[in-house]
């Protein structure tokens, strides 16, 4: 199972993921910077980001 907290990336964020693999969590993460940071392009060195804070649980 794979954790990534959106707070490792956007300080005060309090939500996390958990997903059977790396792609889960993305695709959980790019809802959740849509729906409440307002990103609807998400930059690739964020991608990056998040794929270096996502932890094997």
């Amino acid at each position: 199972m794979k954790v990534f907290a959106c707070g490792d990336v956007v300080p005060g964020c309090g939500r996390s993921f958990t997903a059977p693999d790396e792609a889960g969590i993305l695709a959980q993460v790019a809802d959740h910077a849509a729906a409440d940071h307002g990103l609807t392009d998400i930059p690739a060195e964020l991608v990056e980001q998040v794929r270096a804070r996502i932890v094997t649980a």
